[in-house]
């Protein structure tokens, strides 16, 4: 599919430098592209690049300077990167709208239900009362359970599996692998030693326009629901415990761990491999480094690292103050044997 830079520069706002009628039908790298493809530039550091790509088109930011002149369109826009997301999503949303159809074989009970212009791929199973929103794609091997619903303009990837009574909304992206509504970790100990299984009879809500990364894994509650709320972005390899809940535009990377009851809210960001432990609260805002171990609940916008976790900017001044030990152990020496002299000194004296 090819377009003009006359046409993407309507779709991101852009003013055009050079030919409106270049023509690209592909994505490119800015350091490798070729002719016919579009590329951006955001990073300072890939700057030389710009004179020497033989990309067709570029985007760039608005206020930026040229130091030689460039062979390519330019297409300048108030962020370049932004601008460039935006145009992918387009490109992808187009490309999606002509994937539509059932496939065979799948199995889908009497009782579900789809939209219109949907897409099932070969090998999906639909349950009992399920009901699947327009213009969804669900790709082949994906499981749904019983009682299932999910929204308008959702997509899931390969492998999936929704147990039976998880909602999700609009505009949600599940990747391949995931799994949704998976028992809680709850065990009552016992006498003996053993431990009872206490049924998971909850579920997982999922609100619009999340994105969730592969292989990750979200628990269904015990009772109630585990909630992941509008907005969320959780990376692949995640970890989310029953009656979680994740806030609106929060974002968790890879190898992350929640558990149980633990509540995060808005706009928190979470690096990777950080563990949280359950029945904390985490304010609106907050910051938790790679790696953390959080053990308490954290006020609004708060920053933390280290594992247990404890104040960034704290912790940023004992790395300073650790490197300067050995000069700092060097000038307690000095002190000590101009201390020593003094003494002597005064004694003799």
């Amino acid at each position: 599919m090819t377009f003009l830079a006359s046409q993407i520069a309507l779709i991101i706002n852009g003013t055009i430098e050079g030919d409106p009628g270049a023509a690209v039908d592909s994505f490119g790298k800015i350091e490798e592209a070729s002719p016919g493809q579009l590329s951006f530039l955001a990073n300072p550091k890939y700057e030389d690049y710009l004179y020497s790509t033989r990309a067709s088109v570029i985007i760039i930011n608005r206020d930026f300077v040229l130091k030689q002149p460039v062979s390519a369109t330019l297409i300048r826009v108030a962020d370049a990167y932004t601008a460039f997301a935006t145009l992918l999503a387009k490109y992808q949303e187009i490309m999606q709208q002509q994937l539509t159809g059932i496939q065979e074989p799948i199995y889908m009970a009497k009782t579900a239900s789809v939209g219109q212009n949907v897409f099932i791929g070969a090998f999906a199973y639909l349950g009992e009362n399920v009901k699947v929103g327009d213009n969804t794609k669900i790709y082949p091997n994906v499981f749904v359970g019983d009682n299932v619903t999910i929204g308008d303009n959702s997509i899931i990837h390969p492998g999936v599996k929704l147990y039976h009574d998880c909602q999700v909304g609009n505009h949600v992206i599940i990747h391949a692998g995931t799994v949704i509504g998976s028992d809680g970790f709850g065990f009552a100990p016992q006498a003996d030693g053993s431990f009872k299984k206490v049924p998971q009879i909850g579920n997982v809500v999922i609100e619009d326009h999340v994105e969730i990364g592969a292989n990750a894994t979200i628990d269904r509650a015990t009772i109630g629901s585990t909630l992941i709320k509008s907005g969320a972005k959780l990376d692949n390899l995640i970890q989310i415990a029953h009656n979680v809940e994740v806030g609106n535009s929060t974002v968790i990377a890879a190898q992350a761990g929640v558990s149980g009851s633990t509540k995060i809210g808005n706009g928190v960001m979470i690096g990777g491999q950080a563990g949280i432990v359950g029945h904390i609260q985490i304010g609106d805002g907050a910051k938790v480094n790679a790696q953390s171990g959080v053990s308490k609940s954290l006020e609004p916008g708060k920053a933390v690292t280290g594992s247990p976790a404890y104040d960034y900017t704290a912790a940023l001044r004992s790395q300073a103050v650790n490197r300067k030990l050995p000069e700092l152990e060097k000038r307690i020496k000095e002190l000590e044997a101009l201390i020593k002299q003094l003494m002597s000194e005064r004694i003799s004296g």
